[in-house]
């Protein structure tokens, strides 16, 4: 009986140590994103035929498009509010904050959750493109044009090969 036991301790013991060096394995191979990491990246989307992009630091998660539930006495740009997954979430058309004509949302439209601050909403955008890597020396200062609606969001002008994209400061577009 007594060489069992042995066995068995050791059997557990082995098995344990083996445990715990997958742990460390595991803990070696993942990746902390770090504010670093999302530096140079930003997440690039449509409104009309304009390309934008806002800083991926600011983007919690992307959605299709959910049912809005209409809040009165609110500005037109902001829709209402949409239940995600239990929580309430505001949600702010972009096409309208810009003074763009109202469309019919399509198949391709989708909620943009973002993050400022302790302050989460959603942006309606028309197409979520794809993240791009936009290089600080890529980012042109944006012109000096009539101040109108759009260009008190503008931070900056991205420039990734021939295509310009119009690099949105979200902090202004949530709370301005």
């Amino acid at each position: 009986m007594e060489p069992n036991k042995k066995l068995d301790d050791f059997t557990k013991e082995t098995y344990l140590k083996k445990q715990d060096e997958e742990k460390e394995e595991e803990k070696q191979n993942l990746k902390v994103v770090t504010e670093d990491d999302n530096k140079d990246k930003y997440l690039n989307f449509t409104i009309d035929d304009s390309d934008y992009a806002i800083f991926i630091g600011f983007v919690s998660e992307i959605v299709g498009m959910l049912p809005i539930t209409k809040v009165p006495n609110q500005e037109e740009y902001i829709r209402g509010v949409v239940n995600l997954r239990g929580q309430i979430k505001p949600v702010m058309d972009v096409r309208k904050k810009f003074n763009k004509e109202e469309v019919e949302y399509d198949d391709r439209a989708c909620i943009v959750i973002v993050d400022i601050e302790d302050f989460s909403v959603g942006l309606i955008v028309d197409t979520v493109k794809e993240v791009l890597l936009i290089a600080e020396s890529e980012i042109a200062i944006p012109p000096e044009f009539k101040k109108d609606v759009v260009d008190t969001y503008v931070s900056g002008i991205g420039q990734i090969k021939d295509e310009t994209k119009i690099i949105l400061d979200c902090k202004k577009l949530i709370m301005g």
